[in-house]
């Protein structure tokens, strides 16, 4: 791979955006489509297919064989709340492959005695998401009921077109959480992006099944796109 190339591979590695590096197995000629590019790719319906999937692979198009080597940002998920839930959705996030992070400012409860091995930011949301700001490849959780931490944070997540957003809380808690959303500027389907009350609908009472409810949704979530294509 030549230097230039290579440099605008890792530019969009280190940027948390999809890329997609097309060879030519004939003549060996490569070249690099950012997502963001693709629609006016002339392999365009190969390329989001393959982001689509999230595997490398080899494609005939017009009688050329081309592989296609995908580029994904590794999934995350950012949980906003060091509570119960949390401590048993990090360690199932873990082991279903996502890299998790939980922020909270309250010092308390985001202790690595309750969190081992899992990244902790024992800040507000706001001054942890600027630092690492959120993105198409992250799943934001929101789980403290606490307005003055969970807001800030779901409103960094529907601008950042996070893939999954979700907030804990009854119907009554998310209608009055709605309503600052909207007096914050949001429109009704920027709003009805998050999944509320969060996780999918098994009956779970404890933290465990309530943690197993939200990963499932979020699986669910990413992987959406493959459900339809079946």
């Amino acid at each position: 791979m030549k230097l230039p190339l290579l440099a605008a591979l890792n530019a969009e590695r280190t940027a948390r955006r999809a890329a997609v590096l097309v060879t030519d197995l004939v003549s060996g000629e490569q070249r690099l489509v950012p997502e963001a590019e693709i629609d006016a790719d002339p392999l365009a319906d190969a390329l989001h297919d393959a982001l689509r999937k999230g595997k490398s692979g080899m494609v005939e198009v017009d009688g050329a064989e081309m592989f296609l080597n995908v580029q994904v940002p590794p999934t995350r998920i950012v949980v906003i709340g060091a509570v119960h839930i949390s401590q048993a959705l990090a360690p199932m996030a873990r082991i279903a492959g996502f890299d998790v992070t939980i922020v909270d400012p309250r010092g308390a409860f985001a202790t690595p005695e309750r969190f081992p091995d899992v990244e902790l930011l024992d800040v507000w949301p706001d001054e942890a998401l600027a630092a690492r700001p959120l993105d198409r490849y992250t799943a934001l959780v929101a789980l403290t009921h606490d307005p003055k931490i969970d807001d800030p944070a779901l409103d960094a997540g529907l601008r950042a077109q996070c893939f999954y957003i979700g907030a804990l809380g009854s119907k009554k808690t998310h209608a009055r959480r709605v309503e600052r959303l909207r007096a914050a500027g949001f429109g009704e389907e920027a709003i009805a992006r998050i999944r509320a009350p969060i996780g999918l609908d098994i009956g779970a009472v404890s933290p465990a099944e309530i943690a197993v409810s939200v990963l499932g949704e979020i699986v669910g979530a990413l992987r959406r796109d493959r459900r339809r294509a079946r």
